[in-house]
């Protein structure tokens, strides 16, 4: 496994969803082993706010400085379209790409209840590049809607096949292929 990305100076920045990411989710392998990530460490990941959660990513963004790859995962998704919608120029520009993984339906009747302003989904094309990764029985969002999403964003769409909502039950590990689309977005 790389301990650090394609020999650029860009970073990564783990963007959780919903209830964060436990120690067996690819993205708190990829935090223990790889130099380059840092994790985007919300204040409330039970029952999160839009407004909270698109502010705290625009200080961690601001604060990392840049270049900057975003790696989300499900709600964090979501919340890196709604962040590119409201980010300062000056942040927004630092980001050189984002890799989208199971992003969860808002919109769903089964989506989980608790959070706050995240609906209506984000449909606007992303300022910088984009892989959206979605498994084909992901219980958080149908395969077509998450291809609806990538569409929308201006993402192209990998599909991973049946992995469910590739999280710690998806037994990833530290998520080889995973890295691999994320070194294609780090080398730019």
């Amino acid at each position: 496994m790389r301990a650090t990305n394609s020999g650029t100076n860009a970073r990564v920045l783990l963007v959780p969803g919903l209830w964060n990411s436990g120690p067996e989710n690819w993205q708190s392998y990829w935090e223990r082993e790889r130099k380059d990530c840092q994790r985007v460490q919300q204040v409330d990941w039970e029952t999160p706010k839009r407004a909270d959660w698109v502010e705290t990513l625009e200080r961690t963004v601001a604060a990392a400085g840049g270049p900057l790859v975003l790696a989300a995962h499900s709600l964090g998704c979501a919340t890196v379209a709604h962040w590119a919608s409201a980010a300062s120029p000056e942040t927004r520009s630092r980001v050189r790409g984002a890799l989208l993984v199971a992003p969860s339906d808002v919109e769903a009747p089964s989506y989980p209840k608790g959070t706050e302003g995240f609906v209506p989904m984000p449909l606007w094309r992303l300022p910088f590049p984009s892989t959206a990764v979605a498994s084909t029985d992901d219980p958080y969002v149908t395969f077509e809607r998450a291809n609806f999403f990538a569409r929308a964003w201006g993402s192209r769409l990998v599909a991973a096949g049946a992995k469910g909502h590739l999280n710690a039950d998806s037994r990833l590990g530290a998520w080889l292929f995973g890295q691999a689309l994320l070194e294609e977005l780090l080398a730019g």
